[in-house]
């Protein structure tokens, strides 16, 4: 079971900068919603009046210094307590400033005149955290307050790290007096407590640069623009999914094909965190996390690198290192198909799908499959083909993301109409309204490709519309 432990600072009291009025307030409300809507493990709480932590041999004082914030990072986090699948996060709320080009936090006793001696920069704080062996660390940094005059706000990349930002460099974070909050902390809390839907990284970020401006513009007393925005590295962690309460099945099958991409690119160490997740976010029951996490220990160990920016061309020679194992309850060979894709040859390969599957069902006399073929299609086949299909096209292809498209509409196994026209517009099966040929499908893989665009297999003489619902119901009842 994945660890979601936080640490949440507010500070209203400065020995030596303008006193502010919420800062306290929010770290409080976040530590308490990160416990009851979000289900955190653990909440360390610093802020003017916290109640010290026990530690040994001696407790660890949470008023906000900075020498009890570096004691407490530096002692808590300098070895790995956390493990893979777990998560970090770090709220603060409070004055922040930019020195010689590197962002820093302000403590209650931090010296604007000596801001590197006294203030803590945010890269120790991602360097202390990523040490913990935690896979995902998050900041929010409510940070520049529009009291007093704090210069240029802060804004930084940091490598293997979420950060939220609260303002842009040039910008100021307000307080609001009706709401008692800053505009980000508000709208960061509507968002733990369900409001739009926040699961992932990019839904956040979304919803923050929306809400923001809204809220400011609510409160005409406040000058000046606030616009959010958030750095993170790798770009895969664009998928995250920070709440799991809120995530649904499209935004699971997004990190499955992120972590495809990762493992075809070779990029192994994002590509485990990603599977990891997947098998949390599913409770353990996604069988192609169950199956990835199989095959941690047969990749190399080596430095991750950034997933390529376009599709990557598949093994010109599978077959000397197969990368999906060729199964069948049936004693079908998958050979054929494993080579057409991996020469990208997606017309013939979809051909094959469909012959393949015909002889799976001993339908090939027939040439069409039923509702009672589909739902006895043996599991271990289906995945096989949608292996094949997902794996050489780098997640753009294969029965399970249709699947997650479709149920994502609102697709079940009964026929809609409504559901039907979306899911073809949506896979690139109609335009304008107007269903394609079968020759008019695209059979080359470039950015510009609909995801879930193949295998279609009009050889295979059933009722898309009727028979699809069926395929996908079994798609998802063999866990794919």
């Amino acid at each position: 079971m994945a660890k979601d432990w936080a640490i949440a600072v507010g500070i209203n009291k400065y020995s030596n900068l303008t006193t502010l009025e919420y800062a306290k307030r929010d770290a409080e409300v976040v530590k308490e919603l990160l416990l009851s809507e979000a289900g955190f493990d653990r909440v360390f709480l610093f802020t003017d009046d916290s109640p010290e932590i026990p530690t040994k041999p001696s407790p660890i004082c949470t008023q906000p210094t900075f020498g009890h914030l570096r004691r407490f990072l530096r002692a808590q986090f300098s070895r790995k307590i956390l493990k893979q699948g777990d998560n970090l996060w770090f709220f603060f709320a409070g004055h922040g400033m930019r020195e010689a080009n590197r962002d820093y936090l302000m403590l209650s006793d931090s010296d604007p005149g000596d801001v590197e001696h006294t203030a803590i920069p945010v890269h120790y704080i991602t360097e202390q955290l990523r040490g913990s062996g935690a896979d995902n660390v998050v900041l929010f940094l409510d940070a520049c307050r529009n009291v007093g005059a704090r210069g240029e706000g802060i804004g930084e990349e940091h490598r293997g790290v979420v950060t939220f930002y609260s303002c842009a460099p040039n910008q100021k974070s307000y307080e609001i007096e009706a709401l008692q909050h800053g505009a980000f902390t508000y709208a960061l809390i509507e968002a733990l407590q369900g409001a739009g839907n926040c699961a992932t990284v990019k839904r956040l970020v979304q919803y923050l640069r929306r809400r923001v401006p809204e809220i400011n513009h609510q409160y005409p007393q406040n000058q000046g623009r606030q616009t959010p925005y958030t750095s993170l590295e790798p770009a895969s962690k664009l998928h995250l999914i920070l709440l799991p309460k809120y995530a649904t099945l499209d935004d699971l099958a997004t990190l499955k094909i992120e972590a495809y991409r990762a493992e075809q690119a070779k990029d192994y160490e994002t590509a485990r965190q990603l599977w990891i997740q997947v098998n949390i976010a599913a409770d353990g029951s996604d069988m192609d996390a169950i199956e990835a996490i199989g095959r941690f220990r047969t990749w190399e160990v080596q430095p991750s690198s950034p997933p390529p920016r376009q599709r990557q061309p598949a093994p010109s020679q599978p077959e000397s290192k197969p990368e999906v194992e060729l199964k069948s309850a049936k004693g079908v060979d998958y050979t054929q198909l494993q080579k057409l894709l991996a020469a990208g040859k997606w017309k013939e390969a979809d051909k094959e799908t469909a012959d393949k599957m015909l002889e799976v069902a001993n339908r090939e006399e027939q040439g069409w499959l039923d509702v009672e073929d589909i739902d006895n299609f043996p599991c271990e086949d289906l995945r096989t083909i949608d292996q094949l299909w997902v794996y050489y096209s780098n997640g753009c292809f294969g029965f399970s993301v249709q699947k997650e498209i479709y149920i994502g509409l609102g697709g079940t196994r009964e026929y809609s109409e409504k559901v039907w026209e979306n899911f073809g517009g949506q896979v690139g099966w109609q335009k304008r309204g107007q269903w394609l040929y079968y020759s008019d499908l695209t059979y080359e893989l470039r950015d510009t490709t609909p995801k879930g665009h193949l295998p279609i297999m009009f050889q295979v003489r059933f009722s898309l519309r009727l028979r699809y619902g069926a395929l996908f119901s079994r798609v998802q009842t063999c866990r794919l």
